[in-house]
Parts: structure tokens; C-alpha cells; sequence
């Protein structure tokens, strides 16, 4: 029997026979591997006093007889029996075989409860990285990553397809020139020797091989950065290019524990340009150990200390170190949305996701407030659509509300920030027959939110009042999950047929908009889900798509999509398509036909705002997840950036 626990309980008035006839089998999960013969069961009945035993949960002693040994596995004959014992694992009579007396490598469920808090990954501290006007920073450093753009072409030498002509010599200037001369040219060789793949740092983000200069009994690395060409403007996709790139050399590198960047005047030191550097250095250091152990744990940059950034040029010490901190702020949104998407669902659930939601506000310092709603507060509020997607689920449903305010209590703008929050989807009795595996990131919307309120938290923008709000809860399937053809009731008094239970982020989401549109009373929506496939086969797994009927929030969330790089493109609302949502029996079905789904899906939410109101639907489907690295943590700094803006606003 593989995975199988044998239990057999006695007492030393039982008779043998009664003894054998306890003898039964529970199924379990077991690290065991265990051969149980019917003769060895046939000795055991013959111990006559034994106690009790269990394989798979616990080792106990007979009175009389060790069954198990301390040693490894035991292959002696038992006293009064010509057959062999049962094979025994290397524990003693007071070991335990589970993990539920040892340390477990991570917060879990157990057989009866669901887990309650879900772990966060830690960053590294925000002290790594800073800035200096000192060239000389650089001379103590392990690591020196040089920063150089490449000459601009004109326009006869990019229309020029001739492959024999001579590659143009490197052209260093500024600090760059300076150190290659004190190198005796190493960095205009390694420039030459790498020419094609580098091309003089025309590619930003691009790095040539390590250079290793040996200084006595010391080494010293260099790297090349490439940022693009001078005649080009430095984009904000550059300069995260910029920060990933130096943390994967920080990592890449083994045993660097200090690093100067040397960056050119054209790059220069705004805060801008240091809060995107810092935000994607610290980005990009994230790693998932939570359900890790012993050598499969992966720590980023293990040495690294310090990391200074050294720009040519002036710079204002204290407005510098803002805006270091600000990135870090926002990284630190990043990592709770990862976290959020990576973990599976016997960790995360909608317990544990409020719990999240609790742990946010209270490492606020007071500026945010967080109001959960159980299943009774949510009737009370006739949730109807809701808390039917939560019926098949072992955890209730929870409505978590997150309310930010600014320290000041000056208000220029309220806002509601809406995610879609299904810990895990199955497609309830439509099931899916394809990407259940996947199912844990369908939170990817809430896991946005929730990260972006953290880290509005800690950067504290003044002018805005900013509601964050997630519908948590799992789309399972009991005796007690919604049907296809069931009627639910919204919260504003809107009839819904259920035409499919695998449209169920919608349902979630129309009484969260309800609840952000009536109760709190917001002026500007939107709102964030993994909501449709038919989003990722018209853009693909990079771009989230962008429904709005109004222009003024269309135009600003295009413009804060290139900024943040949470890429984005706007995609119709053709009101023609409200006919595939009619209902027989009902005001409104859930879906409409395969045909333009993620139009229809935009149609719907609609009728759960006042329509006069800016509203957004945003679908992050594609880009919310890679197959290659697990959570992006897309839409954390677009909310975040967002919600910023919008204290800026002024009626």
C-alpha cells in the first residue's frame, strides 16, 4: 500500500479476535511508502497488548514490543513470528511522521481549516541604493557599470544596407572617456570586440560581456549599460531598462557587494528619472522563496550593500533621496502584487486575502482605514450577485474596502480603485477544461489594487481621497454553487440571468461598482480583472485592454501607461453589442456570444455606474501573468500613478 495509513486500536481486555477485526485503513497523505502483507498483519494481531499505532501521522510503542526502531529500515523477525515485520521508517516512538509537529516551510491549510494569512516576500532594505555627485564613489566599489549612449546616425547610415561597411569606432565621452583612459583602452575594446551585439549601446538595457581588471590581490568588474542614442529622448522605458539591468548585473555578478553606476549628464538626476531607476532596481531583485526549501531557495544579489548611482553633474542631495524612496515605495507595492498572483490557493483564499487587506492598513501609520464586510453585511446590502459566485466556496465571502486619506484631510479628488478578486476559478459547473493550473492569478486585478494601496500608503500624495476595493471570494463548485439559468439580484436592483458560471468576475464586480458608485459616493471609477481570454487573443499577453466611454479618463490613462510601462491600448465599446446580453426572463445575462467577449464583458459593468461618471474597465488578462517567471505584478504602479494624478485634479 502506497499512501495508505493502517490503524489498529486495542485494549488488553480485547480479545485477539476483536483486536484483528479494529484493524482498518484511512487514506492519507503520506511521505511513506509502505508494503503491508497480510501475514505481517496476521503477526501483529499476535503482540496482544499493543497499544496503538499509526503510519502517516504518528509512531506510538506497544507495551510490550518496539514496532519501529530508531535505525533505518528494520528487516529483523518479530519475537513468536516466523514473518518479517513492517518495513519502519528512521524515527523513534517519539517522533512524528507529519508535519504538523515540525516547522512547516510555509503557512497552510490543514485537513479541516483553511489557512488565514498569506506570507509577504521581504525586499531588500531601502538603504541599498543611493546617489552621489562623487566620482570617486566609484573607486572602492566591487562593480563599476558604465552607462553610454551610442552616437546618433544619420539618416543616409540607417537607410544603408551595405553589411561590409566598416563598423564605427567607439566614441566615449564624460566620465566613461576618462575611465577607459586610466584602463588603457579596455572599455573601447570590449566595445569594438562586441560590436554587433552591443552596437555601441544603441539598445537600452543592453550590457557587454565583464570586463576583470586585477589591482594586486584585487579584482574589479566593469560593465557597459547601453541607453540608446544621444539624439533620442531618455523614454521612461529606458530608464527601467536602466534599473533591471544593474540588478541583474548585481546578481549575475557573484560575490559583488558594492556597485557604482556612472551616469552620463544626457541621463541625468531628476527625481523622476531616480524614483523609475530605484522602482525597477528593486523590482527586479524579487524572488518567491515562500514555498521554497533548503537548496531550491534563490536569493537575489546575496552580498550586495550598497549600490550608489553617480551622475555627472549637480545634485540636490535631499530631493535625490526622495525620489530613491519613492521608488522603493513602489516596489514595494510590486512584490505584494506578485505575491498576491504567485500564491496558490490553498495559502490564499478569502480569509486570508482580508487578512492581506488588514495587514496593509495597519502598516499604514493611520493613513489608511480598512472595513471588511462578511456575508451578512453584504446581504443587508442585497450583494445578490456577489455572494452568489462565493456559495460553493469552504471560505465566506469578503468584501474588503480599503479608504485612503491624505494627512492633511485636503480633498481635491475621490476615487474608487476596483479588482477583481476570485482567489481561484474553476468556472463553477462550466467548468474549464483548459488553464485551471493558472486559475490562482484570476485575482491579478485585486492583487493590482491591493498593491497599489500599499504603496499609496507610503508615498502619501496629497489632494486625493482613494477607495480601494476588492469582492473576495472562490468560484467552486458544491451542492450549494450557482447554476447556469439561476436569476440573481445586484445591488442596485438589477436582474441577472446566469447564462455561464465561468463569467462570474462580473458578477463580483457589478456590486463592487454598485458599492463604490452609491455608497462611498466616488467621482472618478475604474476598475482591474483578469476578466476575459477573448482580451488576450486580440492583444496578446503584453498589453491590457482600456474600455471607456470617456475621453478625458481614455487620454490620462494612456499617458500613465507609458510612464508606469504597465502598456496598455484602447479598445471599443461598440453599443450594438448590448443586444447579446438580453435576457428571456431576466433584465441583463452575465455573457454574451463567442464573438467580441471582451466588449461585451466592458458592456456590462456599465450598467452598475452612473453613466455620467468617468468609469474604466480594465483587462489585464494577458499581461497580468508569464509563463517563464510566474507574477509581473502588472498594474500596481499604473493605480498607483493614478491615483497620484488624480490629487492633482482641481474642480
Amino acid at each position: 500500500l502506497i499512501g495508505v495509513k493502517p490503524c489498529v486500536k486495542t485494549t488488553s481486555s480485547q480479545s485477539d479476535k476483536s483486536f484483528f477485526a479494529q484493524i482498518f485503513f484511512e487514506v492519507s497523505i503520506s511521505p511513506m511508502r509502505l508494503v503491508l502483507s497480510t501475514a505481517a498483519l496476521s503477526a501483529m494481531m499476535l503482540l496482544g497488548r499493543a497499544t496503538a499505532f499509526s503510519l502517516g501521522r504518528r509512531a506510538l510503542v506497544s507495551q510490550r514490543h518496539n514496532v519501529f526502531k530508531t535505525s533505518s529500515v528494520a528487516t529483523s523477525r518479530m519475537e513468536g513470528s516466523n514473518q518479517l515485520p513492517v518495513a519502519a521508517a528512521s524515527f523513534s516512538s517519539s517522533s512524528s511522521l507529519s508535519m504538523s509537529e515540525k516547522e512547516a516551510p510555509f503557512g497552510t491549510w490543514t485537513y479541516d481549516k483553511h489557512c488565514e494569512e498569506m506570507s509577504w516576500t521581504e525586499s531588500k532594505d531601502a538603504s541599498v541604493l543611493s546617489v552621489s555627485s562623487d566620482a570617486s564613489a566609484a573607486d572602492d566599489c566591487d562593480l563599476v557599470v558604465v552607462g553610454i549612449f551610442a552616437p546618433a546616425k544619420d539618416e543616409k547610415e540607417e537607410d544603408s544596407d551595405d553589411k561590409d561597411k566598416e563598423e564605427p569606432k567607439p566614441a566615449l565621452t564624460g566620465a566613461a572617456a576618462d575611465l577607459d583612459k586610466s584602463l588603457g583602452g579596455a572599455l573601447s575594446a570590449v566595445m569594438e570586440e562586441n560590436y554587433k551585439a552591443f552596437k555601441h549601446g544603441a539598445s537600452a538595457g543592453s550590457v557587454t560581456p565583464t570586463i576583470r581588471i586585477f589591482d594586486g590581490s584585487k579584482s574589479k568588474k566593469y560593465i557597459l549599460l547601453g541607453l540608446g542614442t544621444e539624439d533620442k529622448d531618455v523614454e521612461a522605458a529606458t530608464l527601467f531598462k536602466v534599473g533591471s539591468a544593474v540588478a541583474s548585473a548585481c546578481n549575475d555578478e557573484k560575490k559583488v557587494k558594492s556597485c557604482a553606476v556612472l551616469m552620463p549628464s544626457k541621463l541625468g538626476s531628476a527625481p523622476s528619472t531616480l524614483t523609475d531607476i530605484s522602482s525597477s532596481f528593486y523590482s527586479q531583485l524579487y524572488a518567491d522563496n515562500r514555498y521554497r526549501t533548503g537548496d531550491k531557495v534563490t536569493v537575489t544579489a546575496e552580498d550586495l550593500t550598497s549600490v550608489v548611482l553617480v551622475p555627472e553633474g549637480d545634485v540636490a542631495d535631499e530631493e535625490a533621496t526622495s525620489a530613491l524612496a519613492a521608488g522603493y515605495s513602489i516596489s514595494k507595492g510590486i512584490y505584494l502584487t506578485k505575491d498576491i498572483v504567485n500564491a496558490p490557493h490553498n495559502v490564499l483564499n478569502s480569509i486570508s486575502m482580508a487578512n492581506t487587506a488588514r495587514k496593509i492598513a495597519a502598516e499604514s501609520g493611520g493613513l489608511i482605514e480598512c472595513t471588511i464586510l462578511g456575508k451578512d453585511e453584504c446581504e443587508k446590502r442585497g450583494m445578490g450577485s456577489f455572494l452568489a459566485v462565493g456559495r460553493g466556496s469552504e471560505t465566506e465571502p469578503q468584501f474588503i474596502h480599503l479608504a485612503y486619506k491624505p494627512k492633511d484631510g485636503k480633498i481635491n479628488k475621490k476615487v474608487g480603485v476596483i479588482g477583481k478578486g476570485l482567489l481561484f476559478d474553476t468556472g463553477g459547473y462550466n467548468i474549464k477544461t483548459a488553464m485551471m493550473e493558472l486559475m490562482k492569478f484570476d485575482c491579478g486585478g485585486s492583487a493590482a489594487v491591493l498593491g497599489a494601496a500599499r504603496a499609496t500608503a507610503a508615498l502619501a500624495p496629497e489632494g486625493v481621497e482613494a477607495h480601494f476595493i476588492v469582492a473576495a471570494c472562490e468560484n467552486m463548485i458544491n451542492g450549494k454553487a450557482m447554476v447556469p439559468s439561476d436569476v440573481l439580484t445586484a445591488s442596485n436592483g438589477m436582474t441577472i440571468e446566469v447564462d455561464n458560471t465561468d463569467a462570474e468576475g462580473r458578477l463580483t464586480m457589478a456590486d463592487a461598482l454598485v458599492y463604490a458608485d452609491k455608497e462611498i459616493g466616488c467621482e472618478d471609477i475604474i476598475e482591474l480583472s483578469t476578466l476575459t481570454g477573448a482580451c488576450m487573443v486580440a492583444l496578446g499577453t503584453g498589453l491590457a485592454g482600456v474600455f471607456t466611454q470617456n475621453e478625458d479618463l481614455a487620454s490620462e490613462l494612456r499617458d500613465i501607461s507609458k510612464v508606469t510601462g504597465d502598456k496598455s491600448w484602447r479598445m471599443p465599446l461598440e453599443q450594438e453589442y448590448n443586444d447579446q446580453l438580453k435576457s428571456k426572463i431576466a433584465d441583463i445575462k452575465n455573457c454574451g456570444t463567442r464573438y467580441g467577449g471582451a466588449i461585451t464583458a466592458g458592456l456590462f459593468l456599465e450598467n452598475f455606474v452612473d453613466k455620467k461618471k468617468p468609469f474604466a474597465h480594465i483587462d489585464i488578462a494577458g499581461p497580468v501573468w508569464n509563463d517563464a517567471t510566474g507574477a509581473t505584478g502588472f498594474g500596481s504602479k499604473l493605480v498607483t500613478e493614478w491615483v497620484r494624478r488624480s490629487g492633482e485634479k482641481k474642480e
